[in-house]
């Protein structure tokens, strides 16, 4: 089967006294049979490539099927009369979320388990199912989650009522997929988020349990489509807080959770660049806020005063202070410095860091815990230490380990090494990169090596450990993950100078890791990939334009990659939220920028590494057509014999497969992909 040629349709963009061709524009048309069939021979071109990779493919999956443990259980966290959990058995595809009713964590042992939700039940024998968030009243009497099974980020919330076990008839469809449902403390009330049209989370509203949706009321509407509206529980459970958030601005609302039909009450107006979050602790509102503070600072005021402010942790340099988990003695800091997370134990007005012993990790805080807790869980891992979740004393400050996350298969750490590299960017930044393999895998010279990159919205790569990542780790593949410029990994700074105006910074910190990975001989052209998703598929899409001829291949899932075509059109869910990210192309100044590195529109007539590239039909944060569009032209204009994949997921979005077998799968064909164009020793 040769590879697919899409038809080419005329279509001329201009703006700016700018004509951009875009001859594969009629893809976006999904309601076009001709689109469909494209994608679909795509699919059976990618079959046929794959297919004699199959036995290795096999091989990868049925590895990474023997790490999977015969149970998983996650350390119970207390509400009140329960403890609540999930637990993953080896022959399900999804977890098993469920409760025990015990005095203390010791009668445990003995306590009846309770299944809360069995997300297997739920799929039965549908190809996709995602539940994103599960929320229970404060009586513990009924359950509120959000079920989806298309893909796309439009869930529908149902309430199963504990004690019967049935599906009550309240059904809300159109609620967004995550951070858009909670509680009264009386549990007659559900507050709500749904999207528009274009799926942007905009308006809250009230549902009073036993009621006809459409006599829900409407409370509160986002109306500037550069923002998205969301909502969260306090952790005493005192509040609910109402977020409208821009990528560089925040307004915040209160909801008395005890009076669920009093009015909202605002904390401090928008003001552009000013982003804070709130808690609440003890009688005050504790507000962590970037005015005046690049890398944030701790502020706390009385709850009938939010003027009135009292610094409690002042501003660093140094540090990054990302997030707040307030508890009755203590409050818990995260944040980084020297581009780790760091978790810092606030009480009697001191700060006290906690310290770890391995030189990488990556620690946070357990969610939805107890506001009363004595002890608080938190996890702990890093690229060699499986997750491991530890009780904090507030009282002595003292962790006591309390579950190693297990690992089948046999897994010896002393089998394995990390470290961090440092490379130095084009304009003299250093950056890290974090690194693990096998021991023994760079003793006979240059090794195949999978780079990992992301870059974008502050978000940030940790070192994390992985089970399925052991097999390939153990046939000599060496993995990285470059923390460039658009994360948030050596501060806010990192950020900003990876956006905007200063995007490029993003690709030439890649493209300075891939070089000096190959310069200390740790790899070489004709054994190293790049990968990235979503916006990390940009970033290595440009860099094959840009630097293809470091890498032996190139694999861009999801990828964000018709910057400018995409960023123009207002009818897609992400544009209007993302001009602070990327810049608004109607400006001049920022098409041309943005222009100059969208991989789409900078696809030339060249060699290209190989190119392994995933979609879904359903993304609604990616569309399938760019993918498919850069996967056309390049297929037009590239001038080797190197192999071009697209595979397009029919029944999912973004996120990709559903169910842990499935995503399995999909990662061992990626991997065989891999391997089987990296050669084992650099030519």
């Amino acid at each position: 089967m040769k590879p697919p040629i899409a038809k080419r349709i005329p279509h001329v963009h201009t703006l700016h006294g700018d004509m951009r061709e875009d001859d594969y524009y009629w893809l976006r048309d999904r309601n076009n049979p001709e689109v469909i069939e494209y994608l679909e021979e795509e699919n059976r071109y990618y079959d046929e490539v794959m297919q004699p990779l199959n036995e290795l493919t096999e091989e990868i999956y049925q590895s990474m099927v023997e790490r999977v443990p015969e149970s998983e259980v996650n350390v119970p966290v207390q509400h009140g009369e329960y403890f609540y959990y999930s637990r993953m058995d080896k022959t399900k595809q999804y977890p098993i979320h469920a409760r025990k009713k015990a005095a203390n964590r010791p009668a445990l042992t003995e306590a009846q388990e309770e299944v809360v939700l069995d997300l297997n039940e739920l799929a039965a024998d549908k190809d996709y199912l995602s539940v994103t968030l599960r929320r229970m009243s404060s009586d513990h009497t009924r359950l509120a989650y959000l079920e989806n099974r298309d893909g796309s980020d439009r869930y529908t919330a149902y309430v199963k009522d504990m004690k019967t076990g049935e599906r009550l008839p309240d059904e809300i469809p159109n609620v967004y997929l995550y951070a858009s449902l909670e509680w009264s403390k009386c549990g007659d009330y559900l507050f709500y988020i749904t999207v528009d049209e274009h799926q942007r989370p905009y308006q809250l509203w009230r549902h009073r349990l036993g009621t006809n949706v459409e006599s829900d009321e409407l409370i509160f509407e986002e109306k500037d489509t550069t923002f998205t509206l969301y909502i969260t529980k306090s952790q005493s459970g005192r509040f609910i807080f109402v977020h409208s958030r821009s990528k560089i601005t925040s307004e915040i609302r209160l909801l008395d959770a005890d009076a669920p039909l009093s009015q909202l009450q605002l904390v401090d107006e928008r003001r552009e660049g000013i982003e804070y979050d709130v808690e609440d602790w003890e009688n005050d509102l504790l507000i962590l806020t970037n005015e005046g503070a690049l890398n944030f600072e701790l502020h706390r005021c009385p709850l009938d005063d939010f003027t009135k402010r009292e610094k409690l942790v002042a501003h660093s340099e140094a540090r990054y202070l990302q997030g707040m988990y307030p508890f009755r003695d203590a409050v818990l800091l995260v944040g980084r410095e020297n581009g780790l997370t760091q978790l810092g134990v606030l009480k009697n007005g001191q700060l006290d860091q906690i310290t770890w012993e391995e030189p990488l990790y990556t620690v946070s805080v357990v969610s939805n815990q107890s506001y009363d807790a004595d002890e608080v869980l938190i996890q702990y891992e890093s690229l060699l230490t499986p997750k491991t979740t530890y009780g904090l004393n507030l009282h002595t400050e003292k962790l006591e380990q309390l579950q190693v996350t297990p690992v089948s298969g046999g897994y010896n750490a002393s089998d394995y090494r990390q470290k961090q590299l440092w490379a130095v960017a084009e304009d003299g930044v250093k950056v890290p990169l974090n690194m693990v393999y096998r021991e023994g895998a760079l003793d006979d010279g240059p090794a195949p090596l999978i780079l990992y990159g992301y870059g974008s919205y502050g978000a940030n790569s940790d070192p994390r450990f992985d089970p399925y990542r052991l097999p390939v780790l153990d046939k000599g593949v060496v993995f990285v993950t470059a923390q460039v410029r658009g994360g948030s990994e050596m501060g806010r700074h990192w950020y900003e100078d990876g956006k905007m105006q200063q995007k490029r910074n993003t690709f030439t910190d890649f493209i300075a890791a891939a070089k000096h990975l190959i310069h200390e001989g740790y790899t070489t052209p004709s054994q190293m990939a790049a990968r990235g998703a979503s916006a990390g598929g940009l970033l290595v899409g440009a860099v094959a334009n840009m630097a293809g001829e470091l890498f032996q291949v190139i694999v861009p899932q999801v990828p964000f990659v018709d910057v400018v075509t995409t960023m123009l059109d207002t009818s897609i869910p992400l544009t209007t939220l993302e001009y602070d990210e990327w810049g608004n192309p109607e400006k001049r100044e920022d098409y041309f920028y943005m222009k100059s590195y969208s991989p789409y529109d900078q696809v030339e007539e060249k060699e290209y590494p190989h190119m392994y590239i995933t979609t879904g039909l359903n993304d609604p944060r990616v569309a399938y057509w760019e993918p498919a569009k850069w996967v056309a032209r390049l297929r037009a204009l590239k001038t080797d014999n190197n192999l071009l994949v697209l595979k397009t997921n029919m029944g999912a979005g973004h996120f990709g497969a559903s169910g842990r077998f499935n995503y399995l799968k999909e990662v061992a064909e990626l991997y065989a992909f891999v391997l089987s164009v990296c050669h084992s020793k650099g030519v």
